[in-house]
């Protein structure tokens, strides 16, 4: 994304414009008597950035309100009447979104003049990488992608030279679908991944598929070859098997101009570092740091941990959870000076795809994540390893095994955190009714009878896992059945009450859960004997694998969360 030409903040600040009105309990946007009441500064790309900006007319507002009466002499500018008690939720309810990344409360402080900050979001296509955006009613997948491009006046020192960029910083944050937790995954930009065919939207219109890449690091998933964030996207894709709903990009600008409007982030040091690389210098204890230090702060890596990409997305993490509770913090949340800096910082500092490209659609997301709490918001790593392919070793890879139970309990929506939930009695009967299914006598394996069919799972699952529970797991009374009549997204064991002691053993041959265990009807199978049904979904993997999505991050996962302050060591 290309920072140049931005410029210097306004003559005027926009927070200076907007003033409480006791009467409505909103802001209103009020000028200096010698300027049209009717105005508002122009966008960025209106007049230089060393010129006073033009007026332009205000765009039709959505809603008209009243205008109200003309404060006495002296009462103008910042100085507000007393709140009412109402005002607080007011504006909490408009940044809810600053409780997640400082992109997106930006985008929910922007509600206060959307025409004016729609001006400023810049956006390229998704190209069909994502789902189509995300959802209200559903979980929501973000990818969020730092690039060291170097671009904007002052970065001269940051970044490759006449780069393209690449995908620097990757974290794809995950909320639930009940919004009770979320879980920001950092992906090493030295992962060894397969980067798939990237189907590109070109300037003239067209489309170009942009050919894929085996066993390179994953930061050239954008900006190399002419790839685009839809290519990282679909990257993420491949190495998770979760699709990102929305993709958001920034440059070092964005954590230099939204620190600074912020008024700063406290971040803790373990030790002196001096790290001549990143121009971080500051000695250990607690700093508030904003613009230049906060870049330098989350760029360095030769002087904390084992002075590796590893080590800096641990600062990063540290560095974010610090952010969060600030933007989380009354300090902020109650200031609409520093909500529409943030406002302005923020839309100018981001490229967005395409189906986010509008300032109510960043208000909708940023309320959706409004209502999460810091304590529940784990920061984690995806496991990986020194690449035993490499002598001296600079890249990594999976850790296949940690790294598929975290991928799993993203794609299953399980907490990396307790959460504890108020239970209606309902709900707790539920609950016990779902965990009783698996307790009780089981069956020899021998005497499970089971049909199995093909519900969404790749071609030739159903014999595949056939194959291995009569060769391996003693099922010898099992049969391929086919194809379902209809895809499932989750893999279920319907049974007959009598069979509930065969389901019970082939559960914990298959590592199902309560939930997936279905009371219902047994069919007959060509030898006229009751058997049960087991139907592989969309989340079935491999022959033998389990199948119930794990309940706690493995340790390799280098958990944290959001609500705790760590030094960086």
């Amino acid at each position: 994304m290309d920072a140049q030409g931005r410029g210097r903040a306004e003559d005027i600040d926009p927070a200076d414009q907007w003033v409480l009105n006791p009467r409505t309990g909103e802001y209103e946007l009020r000028l200096p008597p010698s300027a049209p009441q009717s105005r508002i500064p122009a966008p960025r790309s209106a007049a230089p950035a060393d010129s006073p900006a033009p007026d332009r007319e205000v765009p039709s507002p959505r809603r008209r309100r009243s205008a109200p009466e003309e404060p006495p002499p002296g009462r103008r500018g910042r100085r507000r009447p007393a709140q009412k008690k109402s005002k607080g939720k007011k504006i909490l309810l408009w940044t809810g979104g600053t409780m997640a990344f400082v992109v997106l409360a930006a985008g929910t402080a922007g509600y206060l003049y959307l025409e004016h900050l729609n001006d400023n979001i810049q956006s390229v296509s998704d190209d069909g990488a994502s789902t189509g955006g995300f959802q209200k009613d559903k979980a929501i997948n973000i990818l969020l992608i730092g690039t060291d491009k170097r671009t904007g006046a002052g970065n001269e020192g940051y970044g490759d030279t006449g780069s393209a960029g690449h995908a620097d910083t990757t974290i794809l944050l995950h909320v639930a679908k009940d919004r009770s937790n979320a879980t920001a995954l950092s992906i090493p930009r030295d992962l060894i991944v397969d980067i798939p065919d990237c189907p590109t939207a070109q300037e003239d219109g067209t489309t170009k598929v942009i050919p894929g890449s085996t066993g390179v690091r994953f930061n050239n998933s954008l900006g190399q070859s002419g790839r685009t964030p839809s290519c990282t996207m679909r990257t993420v894709t491949e190495l998770t098997g979760v699709t990102p709903d929305n993709f958001m990009v920034a440059d070092f600008n964005a954590v230099k101009t939204l620190t600074s409007a912020v008024g700063g982030v406290e971040v803790c040091l373990a030790k002196d570092i001096n790290d001549p690389d990143s121009h971080l210098n500051l000695p250990a204890g607690k700093h508030t740091i904003e613009g230049e230090d906060a870049l330098a702060f989350v760029r360095t890596r030769h002087s904390v941990g084992f002075g590796g990409d590893l080590s800096r997305i641990e600062i990063q993490q540290q560095f974010l959870s610090a952010l969060m509770r600030k933007l989380k913090s009354n300090d902020t949340l109650t200031n609409p000076s520093k909500m529409l800096k943030l406002a302005e910082a923020g839309t100018k500092a981001l490229t967005v795809d395409s189906k986010l490209d509008d300032i109510g659609k960043l208000k909708d997301l940023g309320l959706e994540l409004g209502k999460l709490n810091t304590k529940n918001l784990t920061f984690a790593t995806v496991p990986v390893k020194d690449n035993p392919a490499e002598k001296t070793p600079v890249t990594v890879v999976l850790q296949e095994e940690p790294a598929q139970q975290v991928f799993d309990m993203i794609r299953n929506d399980v907490s990396f955190t307790e959460v504890k939930k108020k239970e209606s009695e309902k709900e707790k009967k539920e609950k016990a009714a779902v965990a009783a299914r698996l307790k009780g006598e089981k069956s020899d394996p021998s005497e499970v009878r089971v049909r199995i069919l093909n519900g969404g799972a790749p071609d030739g699952s159903a014999q595949q896992e056939l194959l291995y529970l009569q060769n391996e797991a003693g099922v010898t009374k099992s049969e391929n059945a086919g194809d379902a009549d209809a895809e499932v997204a989750k893999t279920t064991l319907e049974y007959a009450p009598d069979q509930a002691d065969q389901a019970r053993a082939l559960a914990e041959i298959l590592g199902l859960s309560g939930a997936a265990m279905k009371p219902g009807e047994s069919v007959t199978n060509a030898q006229g004997l009751p058997t049960m049904t087991l139907t592989l979904g969309k989340d079935f993997k491999e022959a033998g694998a389990k199948l119930n999505a794990p309940s706690k991050a493995p340790e390799e996962a280098q958990k944290s969360t959001a609500d705790k302050v760590e030094c960086a060591k």
